[in-house]
């Protein structure tokens, strides 16, 4: 189906479902946008390649690209604030609930002119989501996925992790567990700080597919056991089956990181500048090259 049709058969079920002209997606410059009250999002996507072969790609990372009405930018914080104050206003989930599915369509429309049947799409889904939806979590959006033409195998539902949310981890698990049993693939997204002993137990509990490092502000961490930590998290990785990733890689010092303590799979700008350097190609590491650090 063109996505302009696809744009409009999302618009029409949303303004049923809602019954007030709420009609948030449009194409422009041949881009999936939504509306979100005052603000528009939109996406963009950043392959995620495997560590020794940078040039084979597993699927792509979808992030939010934000702006208010006048093309003001909004930072992070201030969404944050915006969902957490309509949050209040109406006394439930539900504005957490509808900006993630709406996020989530935007970045399925997004995804598709370049989909491939043998990659995923990693979609984060607010851990606030996962608690106020209390049963057959990914339903509503498996049939998004089926109108795209897609599977839920395509789509890997990562769930970034905070300590604060320790206390609900099980109803976490539920959560996960359901998005599981429907075909999703399910990652873990942590930094680097929250690589605690729950965190851990977390990982080997809910036995998800993937689990997510952010390399943000590694180079700050003063811990004379950062290397040791990071290969002792991708040694559990590994005892589960599951692969590790290391995101938001912005330079070639964090890459050679990444390769030295065994992250299968990497993403960020470093190795997107790489590619689009004339005469620079992202370079496959073979077994000798890792194990020197170079």
């Amino acid at each position: 189906m063109p996505l302009q049709q696809l744009v409009e058969y999302f618009n029409d079920r949303l303004e049923l479902e809602h019954h007030n002209g709420f009609r948030p997606f449009f194409l422009k410059n041949g881009q999936a946008h939504g509306l979100f009250g005052p603000i528009q999002i939109s996406s963009e996507l950043s392959p995620i390649r495997k560590t020794l072969s940078t040039t084979q790609v597993l699927g792509h990372t979808a992030q939010l690209t934000v702006s208010a009405s006048q093309s003001q930018t909004i930072q992070n914080s201030e969404l944050d604030e915006l969902l957490t104050e309509t949050e209040k206003n109406t006394g439930t989930t539900e504005s957490i609930i509808n900006f993630d599915r709406l996020a989530r369509a935007v970045h399925m429309l997004n995804y598709l002119p370049q989909a491939h049947l043998d990659e995923l799409l990693f979609l984060e889904v607010d851990p606030r989501h996962i608690l106020g939806v209390k049963e057959d979590h990914g339903a509503y959006f498996e049939e998004v996925i089926v109108k795209c033409g897609l599977e839920t195998r395509n789509v890997a539902i990562v769930m970034p992790v905070n300590t604060e949310y320790a206390r609900v981890f099980q109803p976490l698990l539920k959560g996960l567990n359901n998005y599981q049993r429907r075909g999703y693939r399910i990652a873990l997204k942590f930094a680097y700080h929250t690589l605690e002993k729950s965190a851990l137990e977390l990982i080997s509990r809910a036995a998800p597919d993937f689990v997510s490092l952010s390399a943000q502000n590694l180079e700050r961490v003063r811990d004379n056991k950062l290397l040791e930590k990071l290969q002792q998290l991708n040694s559990l990785v590994n005892s589960i089956n599951a692969q590790s990733i290391m995101l938001d890689i912005d330079d070639k010092q964090t890459a050679v990181l990444a390769r030295k303590t065994h992250f299968d799979l990497v993403q960020g700008a470093y190795f997107e500048q790489s590619e689009a350097s004339p005469g620079v190609r992202p370079v496959s590491y073979s077994s000798q090259t890792v194990n020197a650090g170079l």
